[in-house]
């Protein structure tokens, strides 16, 4: 089997408690003010990578969740999945074409896909 090489983590997203505060620490901690900001995201890049935070509790993740770019998500969750992954959320567009998907390892780690067209 042919298998896709990945364009590395660029998109890490970080569960917090309070997003008016999680906001400033981050816009502190990384010199930049948000580029997106809502009630159910803040997403800041710098140095090529997206930082989101997201409240916790909201289909959030327990902990910090890298995502691995990929130029075909169905392709790469197949390769994953005949690996010994399993499928958590299949892919869905999130807007703007970019559609991102999880799986988890077999030691039930969850990593993250996403592909922008």
């Amino acid at each position: 089997m042919m298998m896709s090489a990945t364009q590395g983590i660029k998109t890490v997203l970080h569960p917090v408690s309070d997003l008016v505060k999680a906001t400033e620490l981050y816009a502190a901690l990384l010199g930049i003010r948000p580029q997106v900001e809502s009630a159910y995201y803040v997403g800041f890049e710098t140095a090529g990578q997206q930082i989101g935070l997201v409240p916790k509790g909201s289909q959030s993740p327990e902990g910090p969740l890298a995502y691995w770019h990929v130029d075909d998500i169905e392709a790469k969750l197949a390769e994953v999945t005949a690996a010994g992954a399993t499928v958590k959320d299949a892919p869905k567009d999130v807007g703007g074409g970019r559609l991102v998907a999880e799986f988890t390892d077999q030691d039930g780690n969850v990593l993250g896909l996403v592909q922008d067209k």
